[in-house]
């Protein structure tokens, strides 16, 4: 085999582990199916989602090797539920109140957000007045339609594989 050969060989190597390790550890590009997340992300979209924003993601793994950093209010996150990714928006982290109302309707209140409750996720979610530390509340953008914190809980930080940069 010449060495033009065995250079270009080399050279594709190269690129295709580059680009293994940077869809595995830094960014990634997933397609979105579903509605959780209307207005701001569509059902269809692309989202470019930044895998080293809260620390190194265990490869298939759904759990962060070392973490850095915690996600903040308003972050869109992406983490592992029932063997699916998910995407949704952090609205508390770890010690943020939590109020709730049940006048007329259901209504979480955190921070300036009102964010509507069926019955069911005000009985589970009634009697817990702060996020645990550690943890998140996320939350689909689009109430009626999300299926999120409000009805299995809250998402541990060391769950969660990146933040999502744009769409």
């Amino acid at each position: 085999m010449s060495e033009d050969k065995k250079k270009t060989i080399y050279l594709i190597c190269a690129g295709l582990l580059i680009g293994l390790f940077l869809k595995l550890f830094v960014l990634d590009v997933l397609h979105v199916s579903g509605t959780s997340m209307v207005p701001a992300i569509n059902n269809g979209d692309r989202l470019f989602v930044n895998k080293l924003a809260y620390g190194l993601v265990r490869p298939y793994g759904g759990k962060l090797l070392i973490q850095w950093s915690e996600p903040k209010r308003n972050d869109v996150i992406i983490y592992l539920y029932n063997n699916k990714i998910v995407v949704k928006r952090c609205v508390a982290t770890g010690g943020e109140t939590l109020a709730y109302s049940d006048d007329s309707v259901y209504t979480l209140h955190v921070g300036e957000k009102h964010i509507p409750l069926t019955e069911t996720q005000w009985q589970n979610l009634k009697d817990i007045h702060s996020v645990p530390d550690g943890y998140v509340l996320a939350i689909g953008d689009n109430y009626e339609e999300s299926v999120d914190s409000r009805n299995y809980g809250f998402v541990s930080v060391r769950t969660i594989l990146g933040k999502v940069i744009c769409r």
